[in-house]
């Protein structure tokens, strides 16, 4: 069932504005006469009629207003600008209190309630989290540190007034749509007039109902130039950039939407002395403390071995990783990225509130949108502004001709607010073909209100430089209008200049693989063989003979005697079989060729193939010769290339019989081809078999 979405200013968000169940003190007290089921029926008024509704029909309704109402209200941001609700409200409240000192944030907390009826600890952890990124609050005390994870002080320590970006780009009351606050006291604004796209700048996260948002933060300067470009019309392309740094492959953003992920890695370098890394930047939503309690969990789980991890983080990140002598220092970084935090996935979902429902956008469209909106707002402000330059320009240019003309005068002997009026109307009527508008009584009245001292001051000459000024600026506010694109690119340019020094990318963008952990991961363990009893594994080092050094990522392939293989995950132990003719670590690119040599049942042919192991499934026995009961392998060897197989032959000897003379037979290996697992051979010889051995080559002795 699609969410039904109720109007953004609705009473139906609240959920306190729902009736509750008629409560017992509300049963009507019958006579002691009418009976115990009469004595519990509520009192109804007799004129509405009662409405019986299924108990799961209410609940369905309440649910969808609920989630309708954390969808609107709490969870996601506004494209308009960009903010949550408790965010807004917070701004807002600020702006109540600027007078360009710091105001404690318990105070600031205390006001944005009359807004925000969610309580204060929402609304000062929503706080630190706008002073925490460095551009609409201007902090001052403990606010915590992004980088090591620490939290801010109390709110009664701490202080915060708006920044100057703040108070240039966010609020415009002239211009603001304004509604009641929850409790009809208060107005707060419905959206800030931001003139910035500060939801892409910010970033932003929620969780609603069965809906998520999270879109990531871009850099300041890289959304002025995007927003220049947006409104010229041309081509830009926006990545996001943290203020923690790091490395990040963005070739699957998709925009920021739905299905598009990146990757973030730290900044790890070797450090002065041998045998140590320095992480300097982590990957965005990380923090040191976590960082390092990644490290020493891989550590302990033997993935990677480092000696010391040590944070030295105060305003910058500086991890230390000690590292033990002799280790591979550049392996050991891929490990890191391979199996700690230093290498993390990000996952966006780009969703905002438009026309009071959500909507999903790439970050290319929500950065249009928010030019165009920035364009609409200046023209507003820019209407208003010649608006109230035509006022002035009128009433200082009905003030000259006022005293000029000397038509205070003739009101000198009026008894009457009419005869006051008729003398002023009749006195200003052979000039007001030089007025732009009509004179209104307004007008008029506001005339009387000239105090006399202004009068006797009156300077023409200042007058009219006055009026010229003001005709000059409403000139320019007109060429403002026409060119309204212009002056919109010249409002983000402006920011760019005044805000944009200091704001430089700080995340790397690049392009890497990822880390194959098998490839990367320490081989600190011993693979033995007890060839006896048929087992293999790390812990059989009392019973066992070493074979090679593996790691619990390491897959393991054997070739049992009855000519079966199996692969399968290094373990403290598992069965092999007994006297397994191969057992080693197994890599999925394996291009080594297997010859194995195999009797056809008890009394069958003598079979020859050549094969790849190929793609597997791993703990799956597969069957290398024709299946029949009774089959041996009677050799079997593994070569690396396919030239080694071709220059490897073996002598095959018969058991004597009637009339057989040649009891031996030499078989060269690059007589059959090289084939899949799953051919069953060729046959050497129907004859009894009693060994084969590989032909010895010059200076060997026959094995």
């Amino acid at each position: 069932m699609p969410l039904r979405f109720a109007p953004l200013h609705s009473p139906k968000h609240c959920l306190s504005s729902r009736p509750l169940p008629i409560p017992l003190s509300a049963v009507a007290k019958k006579s002691s006469k009418k009976s115990a089921e009469d004595a519990f029926s509520p009192i109804l008024p007799s004129a509405a009629p009662v409405e019986h509704k299924p108990v799961d029909d209410l609940y369905s309704d309440w649910f969808l207003d609920y989630a309708s109402y954390v969808i609107l209200e709490r969870a996601v941001p506004h494209i308009n600008d960009g903010l949550k609700p408790v965010h807004r409200r917070i701004l807002h409240s600020m702006d109540e209190l600027e007078d360009g000192r710091y105001n404690k944030v318990a105070n600031v907390v205390g006001n944005t309630m009359k807004y925000h009826p969610h309580g204060d600890a929402s609304i000062g952890d929503a706080m630190v989290q706008l002073g925490q990124k460095d551009l609409l609050i201007d902090t001052q005390g403990n606010w915590g540190n992004t980088l090591t994870g620490d939290n801010a002080a109390a709110p009664r320590y701490i202080e915060a007034r708006l920044s100057k970006f703040a108070l240039d780009v966010v609020f415009s009351p002239k211009v603001t749509e304004w509604a009641a606050s929850y409790d009809g006291r208060n107005k707060e604004p419905v959206t800030l007039p931001v003139k910035f796209p500060l939801l892409l700048a910010q970033g932003v996260e929620g969780i609603a109902v069965g809906l998520s948002c999270r879109i990531l933060p871009h850099n300041f300067i890289e959304l002025c130039d995007a927003s220049i470009a947006a409104l010229r019309g041309e081509e830009f392309n926006l990545l996001p950039d943290f203020i923690s740094g790091g490395i990040m492959d963005a070739t699957d953003y998709n925009g920021g939407m739905r299905g598009g992920r990146i990757r973030v890695r730290a900044k790890i370098e070797e450090g002065a002395k041998k045998n140590m890394l320095v992480i300097t930047e982590i990957p965005y939503g990380t923090t040191t403390g976590g960082l390092m309690d990644s490290i020493v969990a891989a550590n302990e789980k033997g993935k990677i071995k480092i000696a010391r991890v040590d944070d030295n983080t105060s305003d910058k990140v500086e991890i230390v990783v000690q590292l033990p002598s002799g280790t591979d220092t550049e392996q050991t970084i891929q490990a890191l990225y391979a199996f700690t935090d230093c290498e993390i996935s990000l996952s966006p979902n780009a969703v905002v509130i438009q026309d009071d429902k959500p909507r999903f956008m790439n970050v290319n469209e929500l950065l249009k949108a928010s030019a165009e909106n920035t364009k609409k707002i200046l023209g507003q402000e820019l209407e208003i502004l010649l608006g109230e330059l035509n006022e002035k320009w009128h009433f200082s240019s009905l003030e000259k001709i006022f005293i000029e003309n000397r038509i205070y005068r003739r009101i000198e002997e009026c008894e009457t607010w009419e005869a006051v009026m008729e003398a002023i109307w009749k006195g200003l009527k052979p000039h007001l073909v030089l007025l732009k508008r009509e004179v209104t009584n307004d007008d008029v009245a506001r005339l009387t209100e000239i105090k006399i001292k202004r009068i006797s001051k009156f300077n023409s000459f200042e007058a009219d430089t006055q009026i010229r000024e003001l005709e000059e600026e409403i000139a320019q506010v007109q060429k403002f209008l026409k060119q309204l694109t212009k002056f919109t690119v010249a409002h983000f340019e402006q920011l760019k200049k005044t805000y944009g020094p200091g704001r430089e990318r700080r995340t790397v963008i690049s392009s890497f693989d990822r880390v194959a952990a098998a490839e990367v991961i320490i081989q600190g363990e011993t693979l033995y063989l007890n060839a006896k009893d048929g087992f293999a594994g790390t812990s059989l080092k009392r019973e066992g003979d070493p074979v090679c050094k593996c790691s619990p990522l390491d897959d393991v392939i054997f070739f049992t005697k009855d000519g079966t293989m199996s692969v399968t995950k290094a373990a403290a132990k598992f069965f092999v079989g007994k006297n397994p003719h191969y057992i080693n670590l197994f890599k999925k690119d394996d291009e080594a060729v297997y010859t194995m040599i195999y009797r056809d049942g008890r009394q069958g042919s003598l079979m020859a193939k050549r094969f790849r192991v190929g793609g597997i499934t791993r703990d799956k026995e597969y069957i290398l010769t024709k299946g029949t009961p009774g089959s041996a392998v009677l050799y079997f060897i593994r070569h690396e290339t396919e030239e080694e197989s071709n220059a490897q032959n073996v002598i095959v000897h018969l058991k004597p019989a009637l009339y057989l003379r040649n009891l031996s037979i030499k078989f060269p290996f690059n007589s059959i081809a090289i084939k899949g697992r799953e051919s069953q051979g060729n046959i050497i010889t129907k004859h009894a078999v009693d060994r084969v051995v590989r032909e010895p080559k010059n200076g060997e002795s026959a094995s």
